[in-house]
């Protein structure tokens, strides 16, 4: 008679167990188990073992966690503090075993014990991450531009407001571009912090051995006054049709703006190239100006749709209070998390002139699942849409009304980046 099976230990990793642990991460993701040493190198220089954890069993890695701090912008510009989770895997021969809570239920109580207000994560299977209180907090939209249609004026016009288009390179976007993303992640809800290794992956300055590397184009917005307001990165293939006509394809790998005119300029550039025929926008906020820009906007078809940042709230008080508030008015929520982490009855008493929010024992006006709290809160969500689908449920009649007037956004919450 054999014993029974030793438990699965789930803790955080030493730095002699990394090669394992990317052995197991690579697994899961379907890549090559092979572990190269210029990988175990690169990831020893920025992983922090106390936040990646492992599951091991009988000595091997059969599943991979880890998160890293991070900053989240909320209605109004403000930040807060967010535990973002990535390399999220569990190995196939070890799936159904509760691995995942483990881990999870770990890191959630670690972040909210550093007084985190939220966590955050890009889920690559939408099921997954609801029964841990995430929900999907921004979405994204990629758009197919048809250019022979789109009705643009084929000579390429001057930005409207006096600057200029200047194409540059790698080194200069590593100078300008964390100074300008800082600027826009100040104006945009559902942005997150970019770090120095982003921009040094993001420009080929560090090559992964996984990713096959190709050199961008580069082009920046320059104001009247020579202030950079706008850059994007694209790539062009080489197609070419019957009788040598090009049917070139330009792929937006990344575009900010922090002025409207200087957005419009460098769409404008962008699908107005020569022997481009095709713009693909990458992932977009869903309500981005680009279809709109064109005399045509049928000739932008949505190649994709989905879900994007996924947001567990940590800490009800400080995410109602970081943000803030059009309209005036106040709203009791009655927020159940299963997990114990963020439920409770409270308050929220909110004003252009800032809000309060504290645990009550009022009568509830609207009861809602941790889950729900997310959308909510980054604006992206209608409370009324919600509880029609019973997802939130009504205390008082009209309260879900009241929510959105307190709550929803003019434009949407957006996340640039993954994770």
């Amino acid at each position: 008679m054999t014993g029974a099976r030793p438990r699965i230990d789930v803790r955080p990793i030493t730095e002699t167990e990394i090669p394992d642990w990317i052995r197991a991460l690579n697994t899961g993701f379907l890549r090559s188990p092979a572990v190269a040493e210029t990988e175990i190198a690169d990831r020893t220089s920025y992983l922090v073992p106390e936040r990646t954890l492992g599951a091991f069993d009988d000595g091997r890695c059969v599943a991979t966690f880890r998160s890293v701090a991070q900053e989240l912008t909320v209605v109004g510009g403000a930040t807060v503090p967010t535990d973002a989770v990535t390399n999220v895997t569990v190995t196939a021969t070890h799936r159904r075993r509760g691995l995942l809570t483990r881990m999870m239920g770990q890191d959630l109580a670690a972040a909210k014990e550093r007084g985190d207000v939220a966590a955050t994560l890009i889920s690559a299977e939408y099921p997954i991450y609801g029964r841990f209180g995430f929900g999907p907090a921004t979405w994204a939209t990629e758009w197919t531009v048809d250019l022979t249609r789109a009705g643009l004026d084929p000579r390429r016009p001057d930005p409207e407001d006096g600057g200029r288009i200047d194409l540059v390179d790698g080194d200069d976007v590593r100078k300008l571009g964390p100074e300008l993303f800082e600027r826009l992640r100040r104006l945009q809800p559902g942005a997150v912090d970019r770090t120095d290794r982003w921009w040094q992956v993001s420009t080929g300055a560090v090559r992964l051995d996984r990713q096959r590397w190709t050199e961008p184009f580069y082009a920046v917005h320059r104001a009247a006054d020579g202030t950079v307001d706008g850059l994007v990165t694209y790539a062009c293939d080489d197609t070419w049709g019957d009788a040598k006509q090009p049917l070139n394809t330009a792929t937006v790998r990344d575009l900010i703006a922090v002025t409207p005119a200087a957005e419009r300029a460098l769409w404008r550039y962008v699908c107005s190239i020569d022997w481009v025929v095709r713009v693909k926008s990458g992932w977009r906020a869903p309500d981005d100006v680009l279809p709109l820009l064109l005399p045509d906007p049928r000739a932008a078809v949505i190649t994709t749709q989905a879900d994007w940042l996924w947001v567990r709230v940590l800490d009800v008080v400080k995410a109602l209070e970081a943000r803030t508030y059009d309209a005036e008015g106040a709203l009791v929520l009655e927020v159940v998390d299963r997990a114990g982490l963020a439920g409770g009855r409270w308050r929220l008493e909110a004003s252009a002139a800032g809000a309060s929010c504290t645990p009550t024992t009022a009568s509830a006006d609207l009861t809602l699942d941790v889950a729900e709290l997310a959308p909510l809160w980054l604006g992206d969500e209608s409370a009324v849409r919600l509880a029609a689908l019973g997802r939130v449920r009504e205390e008082r009649a009209g309260a879900a009304r009241v929510a959105d007037a307190l709550l929803r956004t003019s434009r949407r919450p957006w996340c640039p980046d993954t994770f």
